[in-house]
């Protein structure tokens, strides 16, 4: 990485984090904030937006504090998809559209009528603002003013590296995350994106690990950094993770899934040298996707927001709790669990993952909260399980992020999937790993990968009536 610190900014949807890094990749401190969506005016609107101005204040307070370790030479942004800032006047024009915001029904009627197919743009049609594309459309109709005139469209991570440099930039892993604005195949933007104006507002592309300019002045000022600080372009979160992942000699360019868990859980499958995947294949309807890796290359993928659901089903914050400490008494909980039959059936979160029509209901509810969290375990592996399934993982999956330390998940999968490697890296740092791997390709992992045991319980029944009562439930929907 060259003399310096590194600062990564990583904007996940329900947590923000700056961590510092010394030239080995080692970690010197890490700092976090929950996000919480606002509402803003847009148009004649309330709407919910991303809290910019909350994040911008905060990392102000960190890099002032980061500041005093030594000197900080680069720092490169992370962030989640389905999100952009639109900038004009040298300024953000209005706050970014949070994709939970609820579209009215006539605006995306009117907008399904222009996207182009999912065999072009590996695209597809999600709920509230998830398409990115959706979200234009609807600022457009609240307040034509935003997309006019001198207009630029600046995917999430790239806002940030604006905010911090003043250059303009777009990037690939961004722009080719479920956007409809993208086509993986050509490499350019989608027919949609060219008729409504929207790929002539896109900043120009640059890679991910590019160092588009140097900090603004008055942000040197205003933290304490030098005015010499490189800020990259930066990329999409689940790509840093699936960056990372290639840094392991286990994974590199050869077959393997990596599944990144937050508040979303992402495979991204990247198939071994010479290996072809049928990507027109993937279906559409079970929240499958095309995503774009930091090179272009066109990765299948598949994803259920399984941080999310299991928040809402054991009524744990995993953002603020440990839940390290419990895992032992988790998985002795789980051949109890499995005998009585206790099983959630999916969705919580309508519209997306494997099951998006399915109506969510509990059977056989455990009473007590180590059994109730043993059989949310059992319900994520299971939907996890499916999502490998409909991308043809093969050979091994590294499993990231803040549930891969979460033993009773990662063992119910290693023993729902025996035909897989299933392997943790058993740190928190996935993501920062791989957006250092922008700037040194050959940064050694900061962990060695860890195989998964099974666990000693037989699952085969308990998983058959899961699915036969899945299917049933989707038939019946």
């Amino acid at each position: 990485m060259g003399d310096g610190l590194s600062v990564v900014l990583d904007l996940g949807k329900t947590l923000s984090k700056l961590s510092l890094w010394d030239e080995s990749g080692a970690m010197i401190a890490r700092r976090t904030r929950p996000n919480a969506p606002i509402s803003a005016t847009i148009g004649e609107a309330e709407v919910r937006v991303l809290d910019a101005a909350g994040i911008e204040a905060w990392a102000v307070e960190v890099l002032r504090e980061f500041a005093r370790f030594g000197r900080v030479a680069r720092i490169i942004p992370v962030g989640h998809g389905a999100a952009a800032a639109i900038v004009r006047n040298g300024a953000l024009a209005a706050p970014p559209l949070d994709y939970e915001q609820a579209i009215p029904a006539d605006c995306v009627a009117a907008y399904l009528n222009q996207r182009d197919p999912f065999a072009r743009t590996g695209s597809p049609a999600l709920p509230d603002g998830l398409n990115l594309g959706l979200q234009l459309h609807y600022l457009d109709m609240l307040d034509p003013w935003l997309l006019s005139g001198d207009a630029t469209i600046l995917p999430w991570p790239q806002y940030w590296a604006w905010c911090f440099s003043g250059v303009a930039a777009s990037e690939v892993t961004s722009l080719g995350c479920h956007s409809d604005l993208w086509c993986p195949a050509s490499g350019r933007p989608s027919a949609l994106a060219e008729r409504r104006g929207w790929a002539a507002r896109l900043a120009p592309l640059r890679h991910a690990g590019e160092a588009i300019g140097t900090i603004r002045a008055e942000w040197a000022a205003r933290t304490g950094l030098p005015g010499d600080v490189a800020v990259h372009c930066g990329l999409h979160d689940s790509n840093a993770a699936l960056l990372a992942a290639r840094g392991f000699a286990e994974i590199a360019d050869g077959e393997a899934t990596v599944l990144s868990t937050g508040t979303w859980f992402v495979a991204m499958r990247t198939p071994g040298k010479g290996a072809r995947v049928d990507l027109a294949g993937l279906p559409e309807a079970r929240d499958c996707l095309v995503n774009v890796d930091v090179h272009g290359t066109p990765i299948p993928s598949a994803r259920f927001m399984g941080g999310r659901e299991i928040e809402l089903l054991t009524g744990i914050d995993t953002r603020r709790v440990d839940i390290n400490p419990d895992q032992p008494a988790i998985i002795a909980a789980l051949p109890g669990v499995v005998a009585a039959g206790a099983m959630v059936l999916p969705t919580l979160t309508s519209g997306v993952g494997p099951f998006p029509g399915g109506a969510t209901r509990w059977i056989n509810r455990p009473g007590e909260s180590i059994e109730l969290r043993a059989a949310v375990c059992l319900y994520a592996a299971m939907v996890a399980d499916a999502s490998l399934e409909l991308i043809g993982t093969k050979e091994r999956v590294l499993v990231e992020g803040r549930f891969g330390e979460a033993q009773a998940f990662v063992r119910t999968l290693a023993t729902l999937r025996p035909d897989l490697r299933v392997l943790v890296s058993n740190q928190h740092n996935d993501v920062s790993y791989g957006a250092l791997r922008l700037t040194d390709p050959a940064l050694a992992p900061p962990s060695e990968l860890v195989q998964v045991q099974p666990l000693d319980c037989d699952l085969a029944g308990y998983a058959a009536r899961w699915r036969a009562l899945v299917a049933g439930s989707s038939e019946a929907a």
